[in-house]
């Protein structure tokens, strides 16, 4: 078998309660905490906002024991069945499953994660394909490799400058401009970003 990441390398996971079959929460897993999990018995997420591994019951004491994982049939979603040492809802409640819906509920956008680097470089290539008048993107995609390939320079070294100096605002804005600009690069070159996911994917497993 093998279980199928999402472009976040995650996947979705349902907690059920053993024995009673009540639905207690859902969260994020990654391969590091399903191997926790395993190792310690107790079920460790990944937290997306934090970027972070989490054992749920670490502040509260409100462990979920694990019984058993199960994958669906297009191995993309975990089933886990667990013993709750608690309430399991960080609200007091014994499940996260209590918020009535109706025809008239209200939707809220997702924050921005790691994938606006994909929404980025959608946008770069449609500035290659279809140039905007006033778009920096299209300006310094026509300037060419040479230029784009100077900026990359030039925000690496200023990152660096940033890391250094520990300023903080600074670093972060420099950050995404020299992810922007390598996209950029990326861009021009025709590379596709999964070729760059699968690099780091390797290096990750190194």
């Amino acid at each position: 078998m093998k279980i199928q990441l999402n472009t976040q390398g995650l996947i979705p996971a349902i907690c059920q309660e053993h024995g009673s079959g009540k639905i207690l929460m859902h969260g994020y897993v990654s391969q590091e905490s399903i191997k926790k999990t395993f190792e310690t018995g107790n079920v460790w997420f990944y937290s997306r906002s934090r970027e972070k591994l989490w054992c749920k019951g670490e502040t509260s004491g409100n462990f979920l024991k694990l019984i058993s994982i199960s994958a669906d049939c297009d191995n993309d979603t975990l089933l886990l069945t667990v013993k709750p040492t608690g309430n399991t809802c960080h609200t007091g409640e014994y499940s996260c499953f209590f918020n009535k819906v109706d025809q008239h509920v209200e939707y809220q956008a997702a924050e921005v994660s790691s994938g606006i680097l994909e929404e980025v470089y959608s946008v770069i290539q449609s500035r290659k394909t279809s140039p905007q008048e006033n778009s920096y993107t299209a300006q310094l995609l026509e300037k060419g490799a040479g230029k784009i390939a100077q900026k990359v320079v030039e925000e690496a070294g200023e990152l660096a400058i940033a890391a250094v100096q520990r300023d903080l605002d600074n670093l972060v804005e420099e950050a995404a401009d020299l992810l922007y600009h390598s996209l950029v690069a990326l861009a021009d070159a025709d590379v596709p970003l999964k070729r760059v996911w699968s690099e780091l994917d390797r290096r990750r497993r190194a």
